[in-house]
């Protein structure tokens, strides 16, 4: 099949855009509104960028079911930081309640049940159950095509780490803690297996 988003209809009961571009990460963004009140959400649209120095980025799509815009986005708009931490499969079931509508200055971690992570260089807080957080001041926010599509880019200025996950060889491993991934619809993943491969020219 072939289709042109935005301009023929694809047929299917779904869209299926965000089902093929799958594994995707899931950034859990906390921030703090301009009064002090904590936020947290999960966004998938969520990566890396770089390393040198570490930058990731998150996309904000869409608004609430009343209109209002997304308050991760106001407060790191107002604020200029924001933390990501990073889903395990034993936080699934947080992440998901923290993804729910809810008014803005209501606190997703106290609804979630988690506890705060205080963040050393900037002051929103992160969820302290998770294997690994990142600290970041904002870079730049990009408005994108469409309503409500916004992208937002941080410099990682603070890593905090679960010694738990650092295996013996001093190697961050995944396995310990089985990140999660969204893919399509309702549906997750989390990284149960690696495996290696060399590089072309590599021993």
């Amino acid at each position: 099949m072939f289709y042109r988003p935005g301009l023929d209809d694809h047929g299917l009961p779904h869209n299926p855009f965000k089902a093929i571009v799958s594994p995707r990460p899931i950034g859990w963004i906390g921030s703090l509104d301009e009064s002090g009140a904590a936020n947290l959400a999960p966004y998938s649209f969520f990566n890396a960028l770089a390393d040198t120095p570490p930058m990731v980025m998150y996309s904000s799509t869409g608004t609430k079911p009343e209109g209002e815009g997304k308050d991760s986005l106001a407060n790191v708009q107002a604020r200029g930081e924001f933390t990501v931490s990073i889903v395990s499969r034993a936080l699934m079931q947080p992440m998901n309640t923290s993804a729910g509508f809810y008014k803005a200055g209501e606190d997703e971690f106290e609804l979630a049940g988690l506890e705060k992570g205080e963040s050393n260089v900037i002051s929103a807080p992160f969820v302290a159950a998770s294997p690994a957080a990142f600290e970041c001041k904002l870079w730049k926010v990009i408005p994108l095509p469409g309503d409500n599509n916004t992208l937002v880019i941080g410099e990682v200025v603070g890593v905090h780490i679960d010694d738990a996950v650092i295996d013996d060889n001093g190697i961050f491993d995944i396995l310990r803690y089985e990140p999660a991934a969204r893919l399509g619809y309702r549906d997750y993943a989390c990284v149960t297996e690696t495996f290696s491969l060399n590089r072309p020219g590599e021993s």
